[in-house]
C-alpha cells in the first residue's frame, strides 16, 4: 500500500541531500568540533557553515544563532532568558493559540513562579487583534512571545508589526516561527524580532535540533550552564550531525521556498477546495488568506476526527486531528476552541499539511477517498445534521 504522508507540520521527511551531509559525521569524521586538533577542526568548521547557512535563510549574522536541542528548548530558553535578565518584569504576553511549549512554560510561570500572564484571544479566523495586544502591554511586560504561524490553522501573525510596537514601548519580543521557517521569507535584518525559534524536523531535517536566534547586544541569560559550547551560550557537545543537517536543510529551504509558495500552494487549494466542496457540513478553520502555503484544517461535522484519522490510515493516507482528544477526554483542540469552532464541528476536525513531496496524484486521491470516509462515518453517527453548518451542538440521531 501506498503512503500518501500529508503530516508535515508535526514531522518532515529528511530531504535525501541532507542524509548525505551528515552521514560522514556519524562514521569517519566523529571529531569533537571544539578539540584544538585537525581532526576536530575540521569538523569544528563544518559547523561554522552550518550556523551560516541558518544565518542565510534568517537574514541575520551567524554569530546570532544558537544551536538547541528542539523548538521546545529554544521556547523555554528565550523567555527564561527575559526574564532572568530583567528581575524586576513580572508580565508575560502570548496568545491562547501558541504550541505547548509556550503554552505550559507560561501558565507553569503563572502558577508557580507569580509571573502574570496575558493570553491575546483570536477571532473566528484565528487572527489577532492588534488594539488588544498593544492595551496589554505594560511597564512590567518583561517579554512578549507570539507564534510566527500556528501549527494547527496555519494562520500567520503580524509578528513584524508587533516588534516593531515592542520596540518602541523597550519589551523584548520572541516568536516561535518552527512552522513558519522555510514556508515564508523571513529577513531579521529588516525586523526589530529579538529572538526567533526553529526547530530542524520541520524543515526536512532530522529530528533533536533546534536553532534560537538571539539579536546581538540583547541580554541573554543561558539555559543551560556548563562548557565554553555556542560561545557560552549554550552548554554541551554540539550535535555535530544533526547541526551540519539543519544548515544544509536551510540552505535547501531558501532554494525551496519559492516552490512552497506556489506549487504547494496550489495542490493545498485544489485538495482543500476538492473537499468543501463534495463533502457536506464541511467547514475551513482559519483565515483562508493569511496562512501558510502547505497548511489546511477543515472540520467535518458530526463525526469524531480520530475515526476519520483511523480510516484514512487504512487507506494509507497520514494526516493529524485538529482535536486533542484523547481517551476518556472529549475536549476539542485549544486552538480551534479559542476560535470559536462550533463542539460538534471541532471534534471533526483534520489537519492537512504538505511538503514539497507531495503530489497531485496524491491530492487526488485524497480527495477521491475522504467523502466516502466521511459518508460512511455518518451512517454510523449517533449524531445528524441540522442542516445549521455553525450549530452549537448536534441532534442525535433516532434509530429503531
Amino acid at each position: 500500500m501506498q503512503t500518501i504522508y500529508m503530516d508535515n507540520n508535526a514531522t518532515t521527511k529528511v530531504d535525501p541531500d541532507v542524509l548525505n551531509e551528515m552521514m560522514p559525521y556519524l562514521t569517519d569524521l566523529y571529531g569533537n568540533p571544539s578539540s584544538m586538533h585537525r581532526f576536530g577542526g575540521q569538523v569544528g568548521s563544518k559547523v561554522a557553515e552550518a550556523r551560516l547557512r541558518v544565518a542565510n535563510l534568517l537574514g541575520c549574522d551567524p554569530d546570532e544563532i544558537i544551536f538547541t536541542a528542539c523548538g521546545t528548548e529554544s521556547d523555554n530558553t528565550a523567555i527564561r532568558s527575559a526574564l532572568r535578565a530583567q528581575p524586576n518584569k513580572k508580565h508575560i504576553i502570548t496568545t491562547r493559540v501558541e504550541h505547548p511549549a509556550i503554552l505550559s512554560l507560561c501558565k507553569h510561570l503563572e502558577k508557580r513562579e507569580g509571573y502574570t500572564v496575558t493570553f491575546l484571544s483570536v477571532d473566528e479566523s484565528g487572527n489577532l487583534n492588534m488594539e488588544e495586544f498593544k492595551k496589554a502591554l505594560r511597564d512590567d511586560t518583561a517579554i512578549v512571545s507570539v507564534m510566527w504561524a500556528n501549527n494547527e490553522t496555519g494562520v500567520i501573525f503580524p509578528v513584524e508589526e508587533m516588534a516593531a510596537i515592542c520596540q518602541e514601548r523597550k519589551v523584548i519580543f520572541h516568536t516561535d516561527a518552527v512552522q513558519a521557517v522555510g514556508k515564508v521569507p523571513i529577513d531579521l535584518s529588516r525586523t526589530p524580532i529579538d529572538m526567533l525559534s526553529l526547530s530542524g524536523h520541520k524543515l526536512h531535517a532530522p529530528k533533536g535540533i533546534g536553532a534560537l536566534f538571539v539579536r546581538k547586544r540583547l541580554p541573554y541569560r543561558p539555559f543551560m550552564i556548563g562548557g565554553h559550547q555556542e560561545r557560552g551560550r549554550r552548554a554541551g557537545t554540539e550535535n555535530t550531525p544533526a547541526v551540519i543537517a539543519l544548515g544544509k536543510a536551510c540552505e535547501l529551504a531558501g532554494l525551496h521556498i519559492q516552490d512552497e509558495n506556489t506549487r504547494v500552494k496550489a495542490l493545498r487549494d485544489k485538495l482543500e477546495s476538492g473537499l468543501l466542496e463534495t463533502v457536506p457540513h464541511s467547514r475551513l478553520n482559519g483565515d483562508k488568506e493569511k496562512r501558510l502555503p502547505n497548511t489546511s484544517n477543515i472540520s467535518f461535522g458530526y463525526i469524531e476526527g480520530e475515526a476519520i484519522l483511523l480510516m484514512l490510515d487504512q487507506l494509507g493516507i497520514c494526516a493529524s486531528s485538529g482535536s486533542a482528544c484523547t481517551s476518556g477526554s472529549l475536549e476539542p483542540s485549544h486552538v480551534l476552541r479559542a476560535m470559536g469552532v462550533p463542539y460538534n464541528f471541532a471534534h471533526g476536525s483534520i489537519r492537512f499539511s504538505l511538503s514539497r513531496y507531495n503530489t497531485e496524484q496524491e491530492v487526488d486521491f485524497v480527495i477521491e477517498n475522504l467523502p466516502k470516509v466521511i459518508e460512511n462515518l455518518r451512517e454510523l453517527s449517533p449524531f445528524s445534521a441540522d442542516g445549521d453548518d455553525g450549530a452549537s451542538c448536534a441532534t442525535p440521531r433516532v434509530t429503531e
